[in-house]
């Protein structure tokens, strides 16, 4: 597989309308919101899990494509596998061996990094990959409605209502928000862990397509708008991140409340952008 020999920084946009995109359980699962400004947010771990949903659904769990944190896992179960292995048992550093089994039979790990120090140690690993947390353009107004479900869980309950069977709850949404997250992938990392163009194709794939193989009721309708990705010429990087992310340029267009990612102008301004870096729109 081909080494990853740039350094890469992007930014990706994405949208919700009537949806929760990450509920905090610390606040009743309302959407996460900073309290000073009323900006949205979505944390990076809730990101990560989107794109470990699209691998594992697009790779089905294929050589060099599990998933370590996936649902339900027993992690130091995954990490005795690596223990298990019969190059592992030879070799006379068995922490630094079942590392790299480690990254190169899981996708999220050599992507994402991971502890692995608990149980049969497997050390820790850096991932090339990181988000900063996703933050929207403007302020968020949470909406909560009423619900009623046309049943309840027990007998009891039926009991208590007579028959009626009804059970009330509550349901929070995001009328519309157009979040901005930020992204960083170490060329260096990436050698370290195994992390490949191919994987990195795969990784852009996901932020693509992910909202698509994870809808749910409550997340309401989620797309992804924009990927701008800024490859530079060396392992290092050729400018800073964030003045690269200052020439990305979001605007909304109208004076009423946003309810569409039409009411925001997106621009880059390409002329600035710097010697030994270039620019591409995946999405």
């Amino acid at each position: 597989m081909a080494e990853i020999n740039n350094r890469i920084d992007f930014v990706y946009l994405f949208d919700v309308l009537d949806g929760n995109p990450n509920g905090d359980p610390d606040a009743g699962n309302l959407p996460r919101v900073d309290a000073e400004t009323g900006m949205g947010l979505v944390t990076d771990v809730c990101l990560k899990r989107k794109v470990r949903n699209y691998v594992q659904v697009a790779k089905d769990l294929s050589d060099g494509y599990d998933i370590f944190i996936k649902e339900k896992a027993v992690l130091n179960s995954e990490i005795d596998k690596a223990h298990d292995d019969e190059e592992v048992k030879k070799a006379k550093d068995k922490t630094a061996a079942a590392r790299l089994f480690m990254c190169k039979n899981y996708y999220d790990i050599r992507t994402f990094g991971a502890v692995m120090s608990t149980g049969k140690n497997a050390g820790q690993v850096r991932g090339p990959i990181q988000f900063t947390f996703a933050r929207s353009v403007d302020p968020i107004a949470t909406a909560e409605h009423s619900i009623t479900r046309m049943a309840v869980a027990t007998e009891n309950e039926a009991e208590k209502q007579k028959g009626d069977n009804r059970t009330m709850g509550r349901k929070a949404t995001v009328p519309y928000g157009l979040y901005v997250c930020h992204g960083f992938i170490s060329a260096n990392l990436a050698k370290q862990t195994g992390f490949s163009e191919e994987d990195l194709q795969l990784f852009f794939e996901a932020l693509k397509n992910m909202f698509d193989v994870d809808r749910s009721a409550a997340r309401g309708l989620m797309s992804a708008q924009k990927l701008i990705v800024f490859r530079h010429d060396s392992i290092l990087g050729n400018a800073p991140a964030n003045k690269l992310f200052d020439l990305v340029k979001i605007k909304k267009n109208t004076d009423a409340a946003p309810r569409s990612f039409n009411d925001y102008d997106v621009t880059i301004d390409k002329d600035s952008v710097p010697n030994g870096v270039t620019v591409e729109e995946l999405i």
